[in-house]
């Protein structure tokens, strides 16, 4: 871009923060009317971004916090692997996690913005694919033990050359996913999305013109940094510890801890995850980008909600790992379920070290992911489904603020993803809900309480067996109760069928499915803030009139 003026109007600086959220906000409209899969137009599990050309975060939408903290590496990689051969018209995509991405199924279409002959901005979708490829259906191998295992590996590549789709390319990925048909739908929505940003961006350009629309990006970034740093600066001096424990790497290894020592000193965060568990045979592994954007996502939960969050905001913090552990391993160790754990166990790992530092502004344990992917032929139509389950979501922690909330979801979304409609679950694939409604008493006690989770029966209606996966956790160690506040539940998933009903491990793979089988879930609540005892009255009679609790 051209040099920027030596001063800017703050008003202009307010009025394109905004325009740069408008045009995220509109990116992901897009996305989510014209996605093909139910992962992605129903549970939206999706993320929309902007960055400038130097690979900084400018804007994101409120969707999916995990996704977005990575994706400056991403664009970092496609910059390198095509340094001076990128082109108006080209379209690039990334889902390696050992190349900038989180995992696999979150597949990323990057398009360039050009200004006056250079690329000013990179308009960015990344969106989680309902099957990826690998030795298993819906992306999530519990039985991988290397990352080929888990599907198919895309380094950066360019899908549009100046404007000309590459079909051989294309092809070959859609030989390699098990729903060309719904993936290639689904990643002409992502393209789609990006386009709108890119359409977007040079409206805004041509607008307010290069130089003002520069300055202005240098002073948001620099804006969110000063926002970011003074709510540091509010926090107690000190070194402070924090860890978390994953239940089980799937293959054998239980109790697996994440620790954090942070640092904090002034306006600036040190946070040290060197002491962490040795990387594990499992797909619970993080690649370093991941394990940067879960940092970055528990930053962002403790600092003030207004401050925008781009690249500016996390300024203020320094991260320290070490290869060859469960944060920051060697590859080709499999990936695909850290974007929930240890995502998830890292932010935690890390609000309860600075605990004692903002205790204000601490968030009680949030219920984990266990999901459920089932592969089958549905009756009616005869053609092949994979169907993720969603429903059912754990309740989400305490705050200072008030009460968790119910049935929100895992922490590494914070209610992004949504379950959706159970009605329209019921006609596009072979279930029943049986039944689907809060989970009593699963949420943490405290002064604040967590949020309940849900129960659910999920009845199989396919005319043959079906199969299944399951990826998760949250068994074993149920979500944190914080200063006095209760633990949540933990999780309790069954399979019944005619026979027998037995329980499902977090990370099971090929579990067979009878035509009438019924899946139960009880999923957990989120951890309870402060102590019980200085719960108001009048909220226990509410609990328990709304069926949330029956404790007195």
């Amino acid at each position: 871009m051209s040099p920027a003026p030596a001063t800017l109007d703050p008003v202009t600086v307010s009025v394109l923060t905004h325009r740069f959220e408008a045009i995220v906000q509109e990116m992901g409209e897009a996305m989510l009317r014209t996605a093909y899969s139910q992962i992605l137009n129903s549970s939206r599990d999706f993320s929309t971004a902007l960055c400038d050309g130097q690979a900084r975060l400018v804007a994101q939408a409120e969707h999916v916090p995990i996704h977005v903290g990575a994706i400056p590496w991403a664009v970092e990689a496609v910059r390198e692997a095509f340094a001076g051969a990128i082109r108006p018209g080209d379209v690039f995509l990334l889902n390696d996690p050992y190349h900038g991405n989180n995992h696999l199924p979150d597949l990323t279409a990057f398009v360039p913005v050009f200004v006056d002959g250079e690329v000013a901005f990179w308009s960015i979708n990344r969106s989680h694919q309902s099957d990826i490829g690998g030795s298993t259906h819906g992306a999530y191998n519990p039985g991988a033990t290397e990352i080929w295992q888990e599907g198919i590996r895309i380094t950066p590549l360019r899908l549009y050359d100046a404007g000309v789709l590459r079909d051989d390319v294309l092809r070959m990925l859609a030989t390699n996913v098990r729903h060309p048909h719904d993936f290639m739908g689904d990643l002409r929505a992502m393209i789609g999305s990006a386009r709108v940003g890119e359409r977007r961006l040079q409206a805004l350009v041509g607008e307010y013109g290069a130089k003002t629309v520069d300055a202005a990006v240098e002073e948001i970034l620099d804006g969110a940094e000063r926002q970011a740093r003074a709510c540091v600066r509010g926090w107690k001096d000190g070194v402070y510890r924090g860890e978390t424990v994953i239940d089980d790497d799937g293959h054998g290894t239980v109790d697996i801890p994440i620790r954090a020592t942070v640092t904090k000193r002034g306006d600036a965060l040190t946070i040290d995850l060197t002491g962490s568990a040795p990387q594990v045979t499992g797909f619970i592994n993080s690649a370093l980008p991941n394990t940067m954007s879960a940092v970055h996502m528990a930053f962002a939960y403790l600092i003030d909600p207004r401050t925008p969050k781009n690249s500016g905001t996390f300024r203020p913090v320094r991260v320290l790992t070490r290869p060859g552990t469960i944060v920051h391993p060697h590859p080709p160790a499999p990936v695909t379920l850290s974007t929930n754990h240890c995502a998830q166990d890292v932010a935690e790992a890390i609000i309860k070290a600075l605990t004692p530092a903002c205790p204000d502004r601490a968030i009680a344990g949030w219920g984990r992911r266990f999901r459920i992917a089932i592969k089958g032929v549905h009756p009616r139509s005869g053609r092949p489904f994979i169907w993720h389950m969603f429903h059912a979501r754990p309740g989400g922690g305490a705050t200072a603020a008030g009460d968790g909330w119910e049935t929100a979801g895992e922490g590494q979304a914070a209610g992004g993803i949504k379950f959706g409609s159970v009605e329209v679950a019921e006609a596009r694939f072979p279930l029943t809900f049986l039944h689907h409604e809060f989970r009593p008493d699963s949420g943490g006690d405290g002064m604040h309480r967590g949020g309940v989770g849900a129960v659910l029966r999920l009845r199989v209606d396919v005319e043959e067996h079906a199969v299944a996966n399951t990826a998760g956790d949250g068994v074993r160690h149920p979500p944190y109760g914080l200063l006095g506040g209760r633990d949540g539940l933990p999780h309790r998933y069954r399979l019944r069928s005619r026979r027998r009903e037995r329980p499902l491990r977090t990370k099971e793979v090929g579990i067979p499915v009878a035509p009438g089988d019924v899946f139960v879930v009880e999923s957990s609540g989120g951890g309870g803030y402060g102590p019980p005892s200085r719960r108001a009255p009048a909220a226990r009679a509410r609990d328990r009139e709304n069926g949330l609790t029956t404790r007195r």
